[in-house]
């Protein structure tokens, strides 16, 4: 089998997308474009999850240079920081893991980051939650999409 790189290039755009991310790339991937399973798992599970690391840095930037001069936004800010963090301190890891890992729309690696720079999570402390739970719905929509297929 010879794979087009455009279908590659299709599969990697929707996996990557803030609006379908995986669960929409998966089933592009395998049902559509006819890509191996094997293939486009890991891919989108990887791009998805690394998704994380280019939006809390933008964000971070974008409120230190920007953000930071609106005194509104910065009262909003530290008052949604301090209502967060009894639900952080509560749930933290966990929370956020399954927040990232059902596949529903406004869920997702991209929501899931915004929420722990929202809350001010450590990037390091809120890597490992959002990649489990991208690795979670990647399993899920992958399950679903092999059902579409053999049915």
């Amino acid at each position: 089998m010879t794979w087009d790189i455009g279908d590659i290039a299709k599969f990697l755009l929707a996996t990557v997308s803030p609006i379908s991310e995986l669960r929409g790339g998966i089933p592009l991937g395998i049902i559509n474009l006819g890509l191996p399973p094997w293939f486009v798992f890991p891919i989108a599970v990887i791009a998805n999850a690394l998704i994380f690391f280019p939006v809390f840095f933008a964000l971070r930037l974008f409120y230190d240079k920007f953000l930071f001069r609106i005194p509104l936004f910065s009262r909003y800010l530290e008052s949604l920081r301090k209502r967060g963090k009894p639900i952080v301190d509560k749930y933290g890891f966990w929370g956020l893991a399954l927040f990232v890992a059902v596949p529903l729309p406004l869920t997702g690696a991209y929501t899931g980051t915004i929420l722990a720079w929202l809350l001010d999570v450590n990037w390091r402390r809120a890597f490992f939650p959002v990649g489990l739970g991208v690795i979670v719905a990647g399993v899920i929509v992958l399950l679903i999409t092999l059902g579409a297929t053999s049915a």
